[in-house]
């Protein structure tokens, strides 16, 4: 039956097809790709930056890389398992633009307190920055993760809090579609986001 633990179980297949949008092939391929990279099953958080940093060679992308990992990170063990990394790829690359802006807005709110304070946007932020390097040119209104910042909270934060609730998040994100690309330059929502 080939190599040990090289196919998922059907219960486990059923399930992640159930709860992902992906096929049970496809399930089967991701799987047999993370057992390539991952051997153990588990991915650290210094892997998944170093596969991360793949992606972004000309900026360091280590800040960025461990928000991401975070918010793969469902049950906060320090590990991706594959149930966790593809349900969060599933949301990422397939998901509706809700559930990939409920998914950014939990990488946003790092101490999970259901708001996204003007310092956690601009921790994201300047991950963000760092990341892309020089490569991308930014208008002048946003050429600073500062003034990025502070042109994000003037969109969104309707109830001028100086926090973002979910909801504020959400549409202001759905209602101007320039706030999705501040929120992720790009090249980070165009590599990440295969179908939309």
């Amino acid at each position: 039956m080939g190599k040990p633990n090289s196919k998922l179980k059907p219960e486990v297949l059923q399930d992640l097809s159930s709860n992902t949008e992906f096929t049970e092939a496809e399930l089967q391929e991701w799987y047999r790709g993370f057992l390539k990279d991952c051997p153990t099953g588990k991915l650290s958080v210094e892997e998944f930056k170093k596969i991360y940093g793949n992606f972004f060679p000309y900026g360091d992308a280590s800040k960025f890389a461990e928000h991401v990992f975070r918010t793969f990170d469902a049950n906060g063990d320090n590990s991706i398992d594959f149930r966790e990394f593809i349900c969060a790829l599933s949301v990422t690359s397939r998901g509706k633009l809700e559930d990939k802006l409920r998914w950014a807005f939990s990488m946003y709110d790092l101490d999970g307190n259901g708001y996204i304070s003007r310092n956690e946007m601009l921790e994201i932020v300047c991950a963000i920055y760092k990341m892309v390097g020089t490569v991308m040119k930014m208008p002048e209104d946003e050429s600073t993760p500062e003034k990025r910042v502070d042109k994000i909270f003037k969109q969104m934060d309707r109830n001028l809090d100086g926090k973002l609730s979910l909801a504020e998040f959400v549409e202001g994100a759905k209602s101007d579609p320039s706030i999705v690309r501040l929120l992720q330059c790009d090249s980070v929502g165009g590599s990440a986001d295969g179908s939309n």
